[in-house]
Formats: structure tokens, sequence, C-alpha cells
């Protein structure tokens, strides 16, 4: 069973992660030729205080 982990900064609409978890599933199940209901994709929202870039937070 494929499990699929996705990191991304917090705030987009709940249907964007819905979009991107089907693409995921498609994809993989595509490539692997494995069944979707075998797929499993969590998406982790990250806070902006809590992911940085160039030594600074995102937040900034």
């Amino acid at each position: 069973m494929p499990i699929i982990n996705v990191q991304i900064l917090e705030g987009r609409p709940a249907e964007k992660i819905a979009e991107v978890i089907q693409n995921i599933t498609t994809t993989v199940s595509e490539t692997l030729d494995a069944p979707k209901e075998n797929i499993r994709v969590i998406v982790t929202e990250i806070p902006k205080t809590h992911w940085g870039k160039a030594g600074e937070p995102i937040s900034k």
C-alpha cells in the first residue's frame, strides 16, 4: 500500500487540497499499477511561522 506524505504551507482552499490528493492518487496508481483504493495520501499543512527559508520564517 503506497503512502504519500505531502507537506504544504497553510492557507490553501480545501478544494485545492482535494485536487492534489486526487491527482497524486491517479499518478501513483498509473505509475505503480496499484489500485487507487490501496493508495493513501496524507497532506500536512504547516503554519507559516513553522516553515523557514533562507534562515527566516516564511511568515516574515
